[in-house]
């Protein structure tokens, strides 16, 4: 994957806005989506769909999902079987 930042303020907390993050395919011919950093989370928006529709994870469910491998896999499996 290529990613790219779009917005970037450097030397401040994150505000509700965030840091937007650009997901390309690895050889940048098509972008996949859009990740933004939040002060409440993560909001994954896929292809070219606005920020308010994106999926968003609160921090605390980000810090269970990721607390180990195995909730990290199992997480993942569990969204690969829908």
């Amino acid at each position: 994957m290529q990613i790219h930042i779009k917005k970037f303020d450097v030397n401040m907390d994150v505000k509700a806005s965030g840091i937007e993050f650009e997901v390309r395919k690895p050889d940048g011919s098509r972008q996949i989506g859009d990740c933004y950093l939040t002060m409440t989370g993560l909001i994954w928006c896929k292809g070219k769909k606005d920020k308010r529709s994106g999926v968003k994870l609160p921090w605390a469910d980000f810090m269970e999902i990721m607390k180990s491998e195995t909730t990290k896999k199992t997480a993942l499996k569990a969204a690969k079987a829908t």
